[in-house]
Parts: structure tokens; C-alpha cells; sequence
């Protein structure tokens, strides 16, 4: 079980092209990418926008319908985690560094330098920034993990299927999927995963500098960053050493408590009353205008369909791309739950986690620009420090952030290498160590790669690239899920009234 597969050596060879590459010819890798980011937003962005909704819709089906009662697992197990330690684990696989590196900086950019529709600076532009960056990063995102976390928790554990994506197509394909177009699926999905996870430990590195560079005389540069990640990838292949329910677990645990610390400080001395008043005016208004942000595409306005392109459609590709590594580590700590408490977890608790995070960091923000502090004209990376400065306790507040994004970037990598261990032993829940420390060093490559190549802005036109072809693989996920879901639902019926008949 343990074995590699071809799907290892096929997903290695194409990674590591891709560093040599983008070692070798930096420009032409983030010329060609960005073409091919630009092409799928222009051409697609109307797709992303309909099938993202439209996995919500699903997963929201699925928690009021029959379907809902059926457990993830045999119908007497129960769940290997309590609820405290798997909302933390969801919390720190699902989108940790990315909460830190946008807490800020998305509020403030969204209000003080390019609104989605409104006058920056104004009042209606503070109201469309955190209600767009609720819909980035709320339901939808959380949706896009449900999907694929639901599909491999079912299959997996219900029908003992191996923890691969292609398995999960079987009630479509049938033993196709044992083949070549089978491998196919599993390179897809694992190069995936790869850009996604290297985007966000990319991200991290960068984030890492931006502060050092903002408290310190250290500088801004790509040598620093790569010092970052060199020391940031010994941590985490240590904690993958460690085993799963050794070092995830402590260490989500501990980016619990970090996060909880920070917006609590954040929140007692920053703008409180400001804060809640915020937080309860944009949840209003999210969830009157959702719907119309969800499918908005501004046919008639160039400029706003580019902000779209620039934002919305990014995130789902940035979601979709994550959703093979967040969806099979999600699947494999939520074993024994139902249906029902699984979705109903999966989509609520993040996304209001992470409405407070946002209004509470988004808010201290604009509050502080208001008042001339200047924090939009920052670098992206320095805006949380920049929001940290402007309030008591500052430069503890720095320091926490920096840490927690260290440990959240441990976590998201010790997590996706475990995650690229399965993928490429055909599903085994226990990957040779070896193989999870080859993923760890490709993961950390391409991180330095796309930030050398082009910095932040690689990232993101890798990450678009790398999620499209997996998000057909997702649609034909919901159809096998739903046409197995039906067979199990009868099978059971036929059982209980079997029971009945007989008593």
C-alpha cells in the first residue's frame, strides 16, 4: 500500500521542469503564465463564478436533503477528533497564512485604493470591502473544500475506496479509472495542489520579509525570502517526521491559540465599538447582496470585469487549487461524522471565523487610514504591521502575527506533504517518510521559483493556470458523489423496510 506509484514520477518530472525552468528563464516562465492566467479569467471568469455557486448550492442541498443523515464512515463509527481540535484543524489546513497576509490589506486596498464599484474612500466603499471580502473568503471558499472533502470522506471511508481523486470517479467510469485516464486525474490533481500550496508558502515567505523589513533594517529582497523558506522547510518536514496526529494537531493547536491572542488584542485595542458595529453592518449586508456578488460579471464595464478577473475569479482558481490538499486532509480527520455535521461545520464555523477576523483587522485598518495614517500606500505584505503600529501593544502584535504565520506555514506544509505522500502511494493513509520529505522540498522550490520569477504576481498567474483543469474534475466529483449517494440512500431503504416487514 505503501508503494510509490507512477503518478510520483510523473508529477516529480513535471514539477521539477517547472524549477528548472523558472530557475533558468524567470521571464519567460511569468511572461507564459501570465498569458495563460490572462486568456482563462478573459475567456472563463463567468465559469468559475457558476460552478463555485454552484458547489454551494450543492453542499447546502446536501445538508437538508435525506442524504444528510448518512455517516462518513461505517454506521458505528465515530469521530476520531473533538470538535475544538478538528475546527482548528480545518482552521490552520483551510486558509491560515492567507488570513494574515489579506486581514488587512484586503479591507484597506479595497477601500482606499481601487473599490469594486464605489469612490475610494468613501462610505459606500468601506461597505463593498468587507462585504467582497466576506464573499472571497466565507461560504464559497469553504464550499469549494466541502466538495472535495465530502467526496473522498465518503468514498474512502463508507466504501473503502483509496484516498485518491480518481477513486472517487469510479461510480461514473468504472475500472477506467484503474488506468491511464485514472493516473491522469491523480497528475492533475497533485500538480495542483502543488502550485497552491507553493503560492501560499510563497506568500508566507513574502509576508515574513514584509514584516522583518517593516520592524527592522533587514531588506526587502528575494534572498531574504529564500532564507525564510529554507529555514521554514526544515521546520516542517521536523513536524512531518512527527506523524499526523503528533504534529498537525500540536501545532494547529498552537496557531488556535496564537490567532485567538492576536484578535483578541486587535480587538481590545483597536477601534471595539467601530469593530462590532462594522461586523454587524457588513453581515447584513453580505447576505442581502449575495447573490448578485456571486454571479456579478459586469459585461458592460471593462474596468470592473478586470476587478473581478483580478479578485473574484482569482480566489476560486486560488480555492479550487487548494481543494485536493485542504479536501483530502479534511476527508481524513472527519471520519464517523454525518453528512450533515460534517457540511453544516465545514461551511459555518471558518467562514464566521473568519468574517470576525476580517472585520476586526479590516476595520483597525481603514480606521487608522482615516485617520492619516497611510497604510494603503504600504507594500501588500507590510499592511498588517503597518495596522499593528498604529495602536497600542504594536510591536507584540507584529511579533505574534510573524510567528503564527511561521507556524501556519509549518502546518499548510507539513499538512500538503502528507496530503502528496497519498496521492502518490495509491491512497495510503501512512506515506514513507522519504516521500513526504521529496514533496516538501519540491513544495519550497516552487515557492522560490514563482517569487523569483516574478514575485507575488507569478504566484497568482501560476495558481489561475494550475486550478482550471481540476475544476472539471470537481464537477464530475459532484455527479459520482450524488449518483452513489442515491444507491446507498435505496440500498438502506430496502434494509429498514426489510427490518420493519419483519418485526
Amino acid at each position: 500500500m505503501n508503494k510509490v506509484t507512477s503518478v510520483f514520477w510523473i508529477t516529480l518530472a513535471i514539477a521539477l521542469f517547472g524549477v528548472v525552468w523558472g530557475s533558468v528563464a524567470p521571464e519567460n516562465l511569468q511572461t507564459i503564465t501570465g498569458e495563460i492566467q490572462s486568456w482563462i479569467s478573459t475567456h472563463f471568469g463567468w465559469y468559475y463564478l457558476l460552478i463555485v455557486t454552484g458547489f454551494v448550492v450543492f453542499c447546502l442541498y446536501m445538508i437538508v436533503s435525506p442524504y444528510g443523515k448518512i455517516i462518513l464512515g461505517k454506521p458505528d463509527d465515530k469521530p476520531d477528533y473533538n470538535y475544538a481540535t478538528w475546527f482548528a484543524m480545518l482552521f490552520s489546513a483551510g486558509m491560515g497564512i492567507g488570513l494574515v497576509f489579506w486581514g488587512a490589506a484586503e479591507p484597506i486596498y479595497f477601500y482606499a485604493t481601487n473599490a469594486p464599484t464605489a469612490e475610494t474612500g468613501t462610505d459606500q466603499a468601506m461597505n463593498e470591502a468587507m462585504q467582497f471580502v466576506y464573499l472571497h473568503w466565507g461560504v464559497h471558499a469553504w464550499g469549494i473544500y466541502a466538495i472535495v472533502a465530502l467526496v473522498l470522506a465518503y468514498f474512502k471511508f463508507r466504501h473503502d475506496a483509496p484516498a485518491l481523486i480518481s477513486s472517487t470517479l469510479k461510480p461514473i467510469f468504472g475500472s477506467a479509472m484503474d488506468g491511464p485516464w485514472g493516473k491522469l486525474v491523480d497528475v492533475v490533481a497533485v500538480f495542483a495542489t502543488i502550485i497552491g500550496v507553493a503560492t501560499t508558502l510563497g506568500f508566507g515567505a513574502s509576508q515574513i520579509n514584509g514584516g522583518l523589513t517593516f520592524l527592522t533594517s533587514i531588506e526587502n529582497s528575494f534572498g531574504v525570502q529564500l532564507i525564510i523558506i529554507l529555514i521554514v522547510t526544515v521546520l516542517f518536514m521536523a513536524s512531518a517526521y512527527t506523524g499526523l496526529s503528533k504534529g498537525i494537531k500540536y501545532l494547529s493547536n498552537t496557531n488556535m491559540i496564537l490567532a485567538l491572542l492576536l484578535i483578541a488584542l486587535m480587538f481590545i485595542l483597536g477601534p471595539t465599538l467601530y469593530i462590532l458595529n462594522v461586523f454587524t453592518d457588513s453581515i447584513g449586508a453580505y447576505l442581502q447582496n449575495l447573490p448578485s456578488m456571486s454571479f456579478r460579471t459586469a459585461p458592460n464595464s471593462e474596468e470592473n470585469r478586470q476587478w473581478i478577473n483580478s479578485w473574484t475569479v482569482f480566489y476560486w482558481a486560488w480555492w479550487i487549487s487548494w481543494s485536493p490538499f485542504v479536501g483530502i486532509f479534511i476527508a481524513r480527520v472527519s471520519k464517523g461524522r454525518s453528512i450533515r455535521e460534517f457540511l453544516s461545520g465545514v461551511l459555518l464555523v471558518p467562514s464566521v471565523v473568519g468574517f470576525l477576523w476580517f472585520s476586526t483587522f479590516g476595520s483597525s485598518a481603514i480606521e487608522a487610514q482615516r485617520g492619516g495614517a497611510g497604510i494603503a500606500d504600504l507594500a501588500t505584505e507590510q499592511a498588517m504591521f503597518g495596522t499593528f503600529d498604529q495602536y497600542p501593544l504594536g510591536l507584540l502584535m507584529s511579533i505574534i502575527a510573524m510567528t503564527l504565520i511561521g507556524t501556519f506555514f509549518i502546518t499548510s506544509a507539513d499538512s500538503a506533504t502528507f496530503v502528496l505522500g497519498m496521492q502518490t502511494t495509491n491512497g495510503s493513509l501512512t506515506p514513507p517518510t522519504m516521500v513526504k520529505f521529496a514533496w516538501g522540498i519540491i513544495q519550497s522550490s516552487m515557492a522560490a521559483v514563482l517569487l523569483y520569477s516574478g514575485g507575488l504576481q507569478a504566484l497568482q498567474n501560476a495558481l489561475i493556470s494550475a486550478a482550471f483543469p481540476f475544476s472539471f474534475i470537481m464537477i464530475l466529483m459532484v455527479v459520482s458523489l450524488y449518483k452513489a449517494l442515491r444507491a446507498d440512500k435505496a440500498a438502506i431503504d430496502r434494509e429498514q423496510k426489510t427490518e420493519k416487514n419483519s418485526a
